[in-house]
C-alpha cells in the first residue's frame, strides 16, 4: 500500500468513527439548528396602480411563465333576491362566453394554441379572473384578459348551456350524504336567511337573463374593486407599466364595493337528524365561533390542533379511531372568520349503531381539554407544527403574490400589516393556561348543535355494548326533512 493512500484511508476511517459517535441512537435525539426564516414583506411587492387597483408584483425568472389573478370585491351576497345563481353564471360566462373580438369557440381555440388558461369564478365573498401563459405571449394574453374584463361577449348559447348544467347538478343535491351534511351544517351554523344559504333554485336559474349578467358584471367589475396578484417571468417595472395599461380608460364606472353581511343566526342547541339510507352516519358537532381578529385566535388555533385538528397527534383522532376503532377519520376545525364569525365543527363518520357512542366520546374530549391543562408535550408538538410549517405557505412566488394579495383584499394588511412577521411569535407565546381558558370559553356543551345524516332507526337504537342513547346528548331531537333539490324547500 502506498504511504499517501494509507494516510488518506486512516484519515477517512477516523472521520467515520467520529461521525458514528456523533449519530444519536434515537431519532428524537437529533439536533437541528434553529430555523431562520423571514416571511415576505408586502412593501417589497406592493404597487398602488394609478388606474385604481393595488397590485402585488412578484418576479420569478425560474420558468418562462406568468400567472396573473384579478380578485374582485363582489360575491353571491350581491345577488338580487330571486336571482340566486347569477354570480356563478357570470363567472362562467366571463371565461367561457367569448369576448368582443372572438366568439366563445374562437377564444377557446386561441387559448389552446397559446397553451394559456383563462378562468373566472365568483364565490360567496370574492370573485376572481385568472390568466396563466408563457411569458412570450404576455401581451396577447393581457389583451384577451382586458376584453374578458371589459367586453365579454356573454354568448346566449353558452348561457343556456351553463343553466342546463346547473339544473342537472341541482337534481343530484340529495344523492350524496356528504353534500347534505355540508348544506345542513351551514343552515344550522348561520341561519336560513343568511346569504350563504340562499341557494340557486330552478326558478332562480331560469329567471337569469343575459341582461342580468351584463348588469352584474358592469356593476362590480371595475378597477376600484380589484386587487391583483401577478408572478412570473418579467421585469417588475415593465409589468407595472403593462398593468397600468390593462386597467386604463375603463369603459364603465360601476359601483363601490359593498360590505359582506354578517347577520347570521346560530341554531338552538339540540340534535338535528336527517334521514338518509346510507351505511354510515355522518356527524357534525357545531358551536359558535370567532373571527380571525379575535384576541383569542392564536390560542384557539393551538387548542383546536391538540383537540382534533392535528390529525394523528390529536386527541379526538386517537380516541375515536386509534383507541376505539369507530371511525376511519375524526377531527375538528375552528377557523377564524374574515367577515363574520365562523363555527367550530367536529366531524366523523361511524356505523349507524355506534354513532351515539362515538359522539359521546367527542363530547367527552371537548370537556376534558377544558377541565385540565394540556401536557407540555402536546403543547410543544402543536406549536412546533405551526411554526415550522409556516414557511411552506410561501414556497413559490405564486404563493407569495396570492398570500399578500389576499391580505390586501380582506383588509388585514391595513389593520395588521405585520401579521406574517408576528404570527410565529404569537403562536409560540400560547401557554397551557391559554389553551384551557379558550377551551372553557368556547367549547360549551350546553350550546352544542349535533347534526346527523343517516339511518334514523338504526342510529336511535345505539349499540348493545355501549349504553349511550343519542337522545341523551342533546336537550331535544329535531327531524330535518330532506329539501327538494330544485326548490330547496323542506
Amino acid at each position: 500500500m502506498k504511504p499517501l493512500f494509507a494516510t488518506a484511508l486512516l484519515f477517512s476511517l477516523a472521520l467515520l468513527a467520529t461521525s458514528a459517535d456523533a449519530i444519536p441512537d434515537r431519532p428524537e435525539k437529533l439536533q437541528f439548528p434553529a430555523l431562520k426564516y423571514e416571511p415576505p414583506r408586502a412593501a417589497d411587492y406592493r404597487v398602488a396602480l394609478k388606474t385604481g387597483p393595488i397590485a402585488y408584483v412578484v418576479p420569478d425568472r425560474e420558468l418562462p411563465l406568468v400567472n396573473l389573478v384579478v380578485y374582485v370585491r363582489t360575491g353571491q351576497y350581491n345577488e338580487p333576491p330571486g336571482k340566486e345563481g347569477l354570480a356563478s353564471l357570470t363567472g362562467s360566462l366571463l371565461a367561457r362566453g367569448g369576448i368582443q373580438s372572438k366568439s366563445a369557440e374562437e377564444l377557446e381555440e386561441r387559448l389552446a394554441f397559446l397553451a394559456a388558461g383563462l378562468n373566472a369564478s365568483i364565490g360567496d365573498t370574492q370573485g376572481s379572473v385568472s390568466l396563466n401563459l408563457l411569458s412570450k405571449d404576455l401581451d396577447e394574453g393581457l389583451a384577451i384578459l382586458r376584453e374578458a374584463l371589459t367586453a365579454p361577449r356573454l354568448q346566449e348559447d353558452k348561457l343556456a348551456l351553463f343553466k342546463q348544467q346547473t339544473l342537472q347538478a341541482m337534481k343530484q343535491r340529495n344523492d350524496d350524504s356528504a353534500d347534505i351534511e355540508q348544506r345542513e351544517r351551514r343552515f344550522l351554523a348561520y341561519g336560513e336567511n343568511f346569504f350563504v344559504n340562499r341557494h340557486p333554485t330552478q326558478a332562480s336559474i331560469e329567471s337569469v337573463t343575459r341582461a342580468d349578467i351584463e348588469s352584474f358584471h358592469r356593476r362590480w367589475f371595475h378597477p376600484a374593486n380589484f386587487v391583483v396578484a401577478v408572478s412570473g417571468d418579467f421585469d417588475r417595472a415593465a409589468m407595472t407599466a403593462k398593468l397600468e395599461k390593462l386597467f386604463a380608460d375603463w369603459p364603465f364606472s360601476g359601483a363601490a364595493a359593498q360590505p359582506v353581511p354578517g347577520d347570521k343566526k346560530f341554531a338552538a342547541p339540540g340534535l338535528y337528524l336527517v334521514g338518509k339510507d346510507v351505511n354510515q352516519g355522518r356527524v357534525s358537532l357545531l358551536l359558535p365561533g370567532i373571527r380571525r381578529d379575535d384576541p383569542d385566535y392564536y390560542a384557539v388555533e393551538v387548542m383546536n390542533d391538540i383537540l382534533g385538528g392535528g390529525g394523528f397527534t390529536s386527541r379526538i383522532m386517537n380516541r375515536v379511531r386509534s383507541d376505539e376503532g369507530l371511525a376511519y377519520s375524526a377531527g375538528t376545525g375552528f377557523p377564524g372568520g374574515v367577515y363574520y364569525p365562523l363555527s367550530f365543527v367536529a366531524v366523523f363518520q361511524s356505523k349507524s349503531r355506534t354513532v351515539a357512542y362515538a359522539t359521546s366520546l367527542v363530547v367527552d374530549e371537548m370537556k376534558k381539554i377544558a377541565a385540565a391543562p394540556v401536557t407540555a408535550e402536546e403543547l410543544e408538538t402543536t406549536k412546533k407544527s405551526f411554526i415550522e410549517t409556516f414557511p411552506g405557505g410561501f414556497a413559490t412566488k405564486g404563493q407569495v403574490a396570492a398570500a399578500l394579495a389576499q391580505e390586501e383584499f380582506t383588509g388585514r394588511h391595513a389593520k395588521e400589516p405585520e401579521h406574517f412577521k408576528n404570527y410565529r411569535a404569537k403562536i409560540a407565546a400560547v401557554t397551557a393556561a391559554d389553551v384551557q381558558r379558550v377551551a372553557k370559553k368556547f367549547l360549551t356543551p350546553e350550546k352544542v348543535v349535533i347534526l346527523i345524516v343517516g339511518q334514523k332507526e338504526e342510529i336511535l337504537k345505539g349499540h348493545p355494548n355501549h349504553p349511550v342513547k343519542i337522545e341523551s346528548l342533546a336537550p331535544r331531537v329535531v327531524d330535518v326533512p330532506l329539501r327538494d333539490p330544485l326548490t330547496m324547500k323542506p
